[in-house]
């Protein structure tokens, strides 16, 4: 195709936009009201997924080793009298008091626990560090244990756990923190399955919650974005439409003199790809001012939300996308049924 009758067509078609303002601005608010709605969404998305990302850095899980704590427990939780599994026999019922007394003060033999000092924990906390899906690995020692279990109780209440000054029933652990709650209950059961584990304390319906909550943004923005993305292709058909029949009688004049239908198709696409570019400029404006202002005050309620520049350049290219694609679309459909004619209308005058 020449040069000239590329000009001609861009020509023809801000004119066929300009000709038809009235249906081209209505066409534009439709437009801009569809793409801010838009970018209203890709915004809430990324600032709900921002917050789930800090909620998911929180959402740990605690896992508490077989130490001397864990060994010392499982004894106290033994059912009385299991030890003494011969009553009848005479020889242990005649015992000596100083030999029971010994008996009592070895009841926890090392080989009754797997974990003997800190240096053993920190092996675990390295061994969890590196299975899959676990972001960090940090271990707790039995005193720093204590004294955040201990944190939150008052001075008076504390009078009543005087005896933890010279026992600590807390077990060395280890907090973990996972990289993506989709695979929280796999990582865990991974980690329990570990010999040198007790037990995991874990916040399982937060991660549930989460992963709840992320499922249903993604679903409800995909569902607002097609049917906005629709609504623009039909409000571009209805304006080419409007453009097509003003002109129809200069459509079947090219037709009649040989005019290919990519050459009259032309100046209609380039008409929906101006009003497409120019709704996508307009949204983005509008968008940058709305998000500035509510972010001053979210930020202020909140704390950190996403910065549009971040943002920006995405959802420019989201918008003229859009725009573009309706219009190129649209213009297709609506001139393509008109084509079918050939030139009807000039043969019937």
């Amino acid at each position: 195709m020449k040069i000239g009758s590329v000009k001609y067509l861009i020509k023809e078609g801000f004119k066929g936009a300009w000709a038809n303002r009235l249906m081209s601005l209505a066409s534009i608010g439709v437009l801009v009201a569809c793409m801010v709605v838009i970018g209203l969404a890709i915004l809430i998305s990324q600032n709900v997924n921002l917050a789930i990302g800090k909620l998911e850095q929180q959402n740990v899980i605690h896992v508490y080793l077989k130490d001397y704590a864990w060994a010392e427990l499982s004894e106290d939780e033994k059912p009385e009298g299991s030890e003494n599994e011969n009553a009848d026999d005479e020889t242990e019922s005649e015992e000596t008091s100083d030999e029971q007394d010994e008996k009592e003060d070895n009841t926890i033999a090392e080989s009754d626990y797997l974990i003997h000092n800190e240096k053993e924990a920190q092996a675990v906390c390295d061994k969890i560090a590196e299975m899959d899906n676990v972001k960090e690995a940090v271990f707790v020692s039995s005193e720093d244990g204590l004294e955040e279990a201990t944190a939150h109780i008052s001075e008076e209440t504390m009078q009543f756990f005087t005896f933890l000054e010279d026992e600590n029933p807390i077990s060395m652990s280890i907090t973990v923190t996972m990289e993506d709650m989709t695979y929280f209950d796999d990582t865990v059961k991974k980690i329990q399955e570990m010999d040198e584990v007790s037990n995991i304390r874990s916040y399982d319906g937060v991660a549930s919650k989460i992963n709840t909550i992320k499922q249903g943004i993604s679903v409800a923005g995909f569902w607002i974005i097609g049917i906005l993305v629709i609504i623009s292709l039909v409000i571009v058909s209805n304006t080419i439409r409007v453009t097509m029949y003003n002109r129809k009688l200069e459509i079947s004049i090219m037709k009649a003199v040989g005019a290919t239908d990519a050459f009259v198709r032309i100046p209609f696409v380039i008409e929906g790809m101006l009003i497409g570019t120019i709704s996508a400029l307009i949204s983005e404006l509008i968008i940058y001012f709305c998000y500035r202002v509510a972010t001053e005050k979210i930020s202020q309620m909140f704390g950190q939300v996403v910065p549009f520049k971040d943002v920006a350049i995405y959802l420019l290219l989201v918008f003229i996308g859009i725009g573009v694609i309706a219009g190129i679309i649209g213009s297709f459909i609506m001139i393509g049924k008109y084509l079918k004619h050939e030139g009807s209308e000039f043969t019937a005058i």
